[in-house]
């Protein structure tokens, strides 16, 4: 060969294959088609053999929704004129049951006995506060006094009666807010969504 191409020197140029990188793509690329084809194609495959129709689905789901209701809430909670309440003091600092059993009574409570705690809990409750009640207190009456205190601690042992003690604890600062205790109530007695028909 002669002119510009041509090869001067002892070394000839080393001639290398052509990357095969575009080979790659192309070949993932087409891979991927292919499962989403025959992922698509099952589907249909099932839906046929099931006798389903995706219009019919569709529609069957559109009247499941036009008939669906609000539900109603999933218990009925007492309202806090019908909870009677004993307020126990638990840490050093006095007056503190006293003044939480004022407050509660402001806000529609009953009051029942209100002084220390026994011994099982004189100084011995680490958090703000600790309910103890029935069993039946779990779903009634402990979350409605819930909403009056954050980070209660609910515990049932074997009485009978309906009332509920609030052992105050070591951590304790005040109670909520008349306006954060009143939203969190209403957020309890807030029926429960419909389900999404989106």
């Amino acid at each position: 060969m002669g002119g510009k191409y041509r090869i001067t020197g002892d070394k000839y140029p080393r001639m290398r294959r052509p990357r095969r990188r575009r080979t790659l793509v192309l070949a993932s690329l087409a891979s991927v088609v292919a499962l989403g084809l025959a992922g698509w194609g099952s589907l249909q495959l099932i839906d046929v053999f099931t006798g389903g129709d995706g219009n019919a689905g569709a529609a069957g789901r559109a009247a499941a929704c036009s008939s669906a209701k609000p539900s109603a809430p999933a218990k009925a909670l007492p309202k806090p004129g019908g909870i009677t309440v004993n307020v126990y003091n638990a840490t050093p600092r006095g007056g503190l049951a006293k003044a939480a059993a004022d407050e509660l009574k402001k806000r529609g409570f009953r009051i029942g006995k209100v002084g220390n705690a026994s011994a099982a809990y004189d100084k011995k409750v680490p958090g703000p506060a600790v309910l103890v009640g029935a069993p039946t207190a779990m779903n009634g009456s402990f979350p409605v006094l819930g909403t009056q205190l954050a980070g209660t601690t609910p515990k049932t042992d074997t009485r009978k009666t309906a009332d509920v003690d609030l052992i105050i604890g070591t951590a304790f600062k005040k109670l909520n807010t008349p306006k954060d205790a009143a939203a969190a109530l209403a957020v309890l007695n807030k029926p429960a969504p419909a389900p999404s028909c989106g």
